[in-house]
């Protein structure tokens, strides 16, 4: 289990699971989902939210995506600076996945 801080001042925080992330993953949600100044503002996140709910539409309600969407899309503390704290945790546990294939 990870920590994120969902605002700036630090008093809200969300809970985000190996399983999120590994979702997060397997549906590669952040490919694209910044323009090319790399901004990370509402309207990603209004992009995100929508990218979400058509997976969900065709995907025959996979249990791992609506998780994500109540736990950590669409919770009320996620905003913008949530979303980017998710992204650098996203980064972050991508680079601690591929260690041990590099190793092996």
């Amino acid at each position: 289990m990870y920590t994120i801080q969902a605002n700036e001042s630090g008093t809200r925080s969300l809970v985000i699971s190996e399983q999120h992330l590994q979702t997060i993953d397997r549906y590669n949600l952040f490919d694209g989902l910044c323009d090319s100044v790399g901004i990370i503002d509402e309207a990603v996140l209004d992009k995100l939210k929508m990218t979400v709910r058509s997976l969900i539409l065709s995907s025959d309600g996979d249990k791992e995506l609506l998780d994500l969407c109540c736990d950590v899309i669409y919770h009320n503390n996620m905003k913008a600076y949530g979303l980017r704290s998710l992204i650098q945790l996203y980064a972050k546990w991508v680079g601690q996945q591929l260690v041990p294939e590099i190793e092996g």
